[in-house]
C-alpha cells in the first residue's frame, strides 16, 4: 500500500484525484489540502464523495511525509513550493502547467512570467504515457500534460513519428472544450447565463497550451509550425480536438491504419475510432465521461494530401486526473489501468 496525499484538492482536478485515489487498491490516501476549506468535510466541497470518506481538508502546513504526493495547485504556484513539497514526499505528480516545457525560455514566452526554478525542469518527466512511459516508470518527478495539449497531441503523434507530415505547412489544430476546462473559480465566462448555449471561441491565437504540442511532436529537432485555437462549448466535460496537417505525399486509409495501430496496439486506453457509417463513427467526448480513454480517427481529403485527425478525451480523466493515476501507476510497479478501468456510459 502507497501513502499518497493530494495537495489542492477543492478544484475539480484534484477532487477528481481524490475521488480515484479512493478508490485506488494500492493507495492510501492519507491528507487532502485546501488552504481555503481547511477543518471542513472533503464531501461539502465534493458531494460525489459523500458516504465515500470522512477526510477534511487540511492546511499544508500540517502535511506528513508521504510516499507520492499530487499536486493540483492553480499555475504558477506549484513552481514556488515545489522545493518544500519535495521534502515531503520520494515521488510527486504535478497537474499544474509549471513544470510541462524543457525549456526555461519558453515560460515568459506562453504564460508570461519567469520560472522560479528553472534547475528543476528538466528533473521533470511530461506525463503522457503513451509518448514517455519508460522515463516515467524511473522518474521521482512527473509533470501532468495540460489536457488540450493531450488531445492534440495523441492524435498527431504517429503521423510526426512516422516522419510522413509536410513540415513546410503548418498544422492548424482547434480544440472545443468543456467548461470544467476553466476551474471551480467563478467567472464570467463560466457564469451559466453566459456560458449556456455558447460556443465562443476564446483562445484563436497563442494558447499556452501551443507549447506543449509544438515541443513533443518535434522530432530529430524539427518543430512543427502549429496553428492552435481553442473553443468554449457548452459541455462540462470533454475535448474535442480536430485537426488538419498535410502528408508529404498521398497516404491511403490503410497505409494511415498501419501508422495508427502500430502507434497504439498496445496503449490500454487508446482506441481508434473510425467506423464506414454511424452517429458514432468518429471520436465523440460524451461517450468518454468518466473514463481514461483517448479515442482517435481520422479521414482522408480526396482532393488533397490532407488529413483530418479528431481525437476526444475527458479533460478531468485521461486530460488531468485519470492521466496522473495512470502515471503514478506505472511509476509505483502496478497494472497501469488500476483503478481507472471504467468503461464509460451510453447513453449519457
Amino acid at each position: 500500500m502507497v501513502d499518497v496525499s493530494v495537495i489542492g484538492g477543492s478544484g475539480y482536478a484534484g477532487g477528481e484525484a481524490v475521488r480515484l485515489l479512493l478508490a485506488h487498491p494500492n493507495a492510501n490516501l492519507r491528507q487532502v489540502t485546501s488552504e481555503r476549506n481547511a477543518g471542513k468535510f472533503i464531501r461539502g466541497i465534493h458531494p460525489n464523495l459523500r458516504k465515500v470518506t470522512d477526510l477534511k481538508f487540511s492546511s499544508v502546513d500540517s502535511l506528513d511525509p508521504v510516499d507520492v504526493l499530487f499536486v493540483a495547485l492553480p499555475h504558477g504556484v506549484a513552481m514556488g513550493k515545489m522545493p518544500e513539497l519535495r521534502k515531503k514526499a520520494g515521488i510527486i505528480i504535478d497537474l499544474s502547467a509549471d513544470f510541462r516545457l524543457n525549456d526555461a525560455a519558453d515560460y515568459p514566452r506562453w504564460y508570461g512570467h519567469d520560472h522560479e526554478h528553472p534547475e528543476m525542469l528538466r528533473e521533470f518527466v511530461y506525463g503522457i504515457p503513451e509518448l514517455h512511459r519508460e522515463e516515467i516508470r524511473a522518474s521521482n518527478l512527473i509533470s501532468s500534460a495540460g489536457c488540450m495539449a493531450t488531445t492534440t497531441i495523441l492524435g498527431l503523434y504517429p503521423l510526426y513519428q512516422a516522419g510522413v507530415v509536410d513540415l513546410t505547412r503548418p498544422v492548424v489544430a482547434e480544440c472545443k472544450t468543456g467548461s470544467s476546462g476553466s476551474g471551480g473559480a467563478p467567472g464570467l465566462g463560466s457564469h451559466h447565463p453566459e456560458r449556456s448555449g455558447a460556443m465562443r471561441s476564446f483562445k484563436p491565437t497563442g494558447h499556452r497550451h501551443s507549447a506543449e504540442i509544438i515541443q513533443e511532436l518535434t522530432v530529430d529537432g524539427a518543430a512543427p509550425d502549429v496553428a492552435f485555437s481553442a473553443t468554449a462549448i457548452e459541455a462540462v466535460r470533454g475535448i474535442l480536438a480536430t485537426s488538419h496537417v498535410y502528408l508529404k505525399e498521398p497516404l491511403a486509409d490503410k497505409d494511415l491504419w498501419a501508422i495508427y495501430r502500430a502507434a497504439y496496439k498496445n496503449e490500454p486506453f487508446m482506441r481508434l475510432v473510425k467506423e464506414a457509417s454511424g452517429v458514432h463513427r468518429y471520436p465523440e467526448p460524451k461517450l468518454l465521461s468518466g473514463t481514461n480513454w483517448c479515442d482517435v480517427g481520422f479521414e482522408r481529403d480526396p482532393n488533397s494530401n490532407r488529413v483530418v485527425v479528431m481525437a476526444a478525451l475527458d479533460n478531468l480523466m485521461k486530460g488531468a486526473a485519470g492521466q496522473a493515476v495512470q502515471a503514478f501507476n506505472i511509476r509505483c510497479g502496478f497494472e497501469e489501468t488500476t483503478g481507472i478501468d471504467f468503461a464509460g456510459l451510453h447513453p449519457i
